[in-house]
């Protein structure tokens, strides 16, 4: 069962980052001279993602 959690973890964690990064390429495309603050806070939003996708992995391999 572990194994099926860890994987949904993953998936879930795949859809957001790649939702993020859509999202910032769109916003860089419209206004170019805010990349520098657009691309901080993606990076950001992605650390938060993967962070609670590495708490999720162990909580479900850990069982």
């Amino acid at each position: 069962m572990g194994a099926i959690g860890a994987g949904i973890a993953i998936i879930g964690a795949g859809f957001g980052i790649g939702k993020i990064g859509a999202s910032a390429v769109e916003a860089i495309a419209r206004q170019p001279e805010a990349g520098g603050a657009i691309q901080t806070a993606m990076i950001i939003a992605a650390a938060l993602i993967e962070g609670a996708t590495f708490f999720a992995l162990i909580i479900c391999l850990g069982k």
